[in-house]
């Protein structure tokens, strides 16, 4: 068989009717240019929601100070004074799924340079913070383990901080007030942008914790205690060892409620990504709706032109022509109408897909899978819903095709 020939004589047939085989093809083209935007889009969402997994930190387990029951009432968090340094060492020597551990104490400040000044917060960590946060330096150097321990006047800005007091100016080295304390700029670090819940991340000041504690807000416990487990399965075993650990050093009775929280806002964003990709899947299957019925209009012009070109078959079979030959002539053209829309609906779903991606500012991330696996549907549909016209016309019977009028 000689499927060169048989391909243009499908060609040849379609173009008779051009109008028809235009709307016929445009449910294929329709169909294979929505799943790929639709595969496109999802895609481009997922990777937006999985940055901001990644943003929160490296399998980050989060320990924060707790409220009191006064009375029966429950204050609100921050409220003890009971989480200390020493917990954040024995987290770190005692939890083996934690592998790195840095105090934390933060509060709303004011920062001055100049005839600048802007509202911000500022946390007081240790040195293993960036690394926990992902945090990566821009320009110059974190502090040190060293300014930790003296307390030393630095700050790390972010980058709204950095805008906000110095717009282009090099900030390497300069000397800021927070509040009343001059604090000399060792470093920036590289723009985080907005977490999910629309907060700038990038809005903060980085301190040795000890210089926190001690020089501006006057205390001697911690806010929290940042952690990193050793992998993400093991996020939530550490936060229970953690725990644990706390309550075993707070004396804490077994009736008695944690005067701490384990927070894990990796469950929010893990839910937002699976609902995201359940989204993906069901416009996916909404988008496919269109092939089906792309598939059934091949089907009825396919039957249609049957009908039409039954004298035609009667005279192939009458000379010659085998059952195989009529069927494969049909089958065909069906994968001929399907081939060609298929081609139209990815060249239609890229462009629309960047369209998408330039509208709404999204880094859109072309899945060459859905364009393979797009291509192949098309020509299964146009086998599937040809088959059926193709055996109808290779069973005609060639007297009685020969007499059709």
């Amino acid at each position: 068989m000689n499927y060169a020939a048989l391909f243009r004589s499908a060609l040849v047939a379609l173009l008779r009717n051009k109008m028809r085989s235009v709307l016929t093809v445009l449910g294929i083209t329709i169909g294979i240019a929505a799943v790929i935007c639709v595969v496109a889009i999802g895609k481009a969402g997922q990777a937006r929601v999985e940055q901001q997994l990644n943003n929160l930190g490296d399998n980050f387990v989060w320990v924060e100070a707790g409220g009191r029951a006064v009375n029966g009432v429950r204050t609100g968090t921050h409220d003890t004074k009971t989480l200390v340094y020493a917990d954040a060492v024995a987290i770190k020597s005692q939890v083996s799924l934690i592998k790195s551990v840095s105090p934390n104490v933060d509060d709303p400040v004011q920062v001055i340079y100049g005839n600048q000044n802007w509202h911000t917060s500022y946390r007081g960590v240790s040195p293993e913070y960036f690394e926990i946060k992902r945090w990566f330096v821009d320009q110059g150097a974190v502090f040190s383990q060293d300014d930790v321990d003296r307390a030393a006047d630095v700050c790390v800005l972010g980058r709204t901080v950095r805008d906000q007091l110095f717009g282009v100016e090099d900030p390497v080295g300069k000397v800021i007030r927070v509040n009343s304390l001059p604090c000399k700029v060792v470093a920036t670090v590289q723009p985080k942008g907005l977490s999910l819940s629309g907060q700038d991340q990038d809005d903060t000041l980085i301190i040795p914790y000890t210089t926190a504690q001690k020089k501006i807000k006057g205390i001697t416990w911690l806010d929290d205690i940042l952690c990193s487990a050793v992998s993400q399965d093991a996020v939530k075993m550490a936060g229970q060892e953690a725990t644990a650990v706390l309550r075993d050093r707070h004396h804490l009775r077994p009736e008695e409620e944690d005067d701490f929280n384990i927070r894990n806002p990796e469950d929010i964003i893990q839910a937002q990504l699976d609902a995201s990709k359940t989204l993906t899947i069901l416009l996916i299957a909404i988008a496919s709706v269109s092939l089906l019925v792309g598939g059934i209009g091949i089907m009825n012009v396919m039957l249609v032109s049957v009908t039409e070109r039954t004298r035609e078959i009667g005279v192939r079979v009458a000379v010659g022509a085998t059952e195989e030959a009529i069927q494969l002539q049909f089958l065909g053209e069906s994968v001929m109408l399907s081939l060609v829309g298929g081609a139209a609906g990815v060249l239609f779903g890229i462009f629309g897909s960047y369209l998408v991606g330039q509208t709404l500012h999204w880094p859109m991330e072309m899945s060459v899978e859905s364009i393979v696996v797009a291509a192949v549907f098309s020509v299964a549909v146009g086998v599937f819903f040809g088959y059926y016209p193709a055996r109808k016309a290779s069973l005609l019977d060639p007297i009685e095709a020969l007499r059709y009028e």
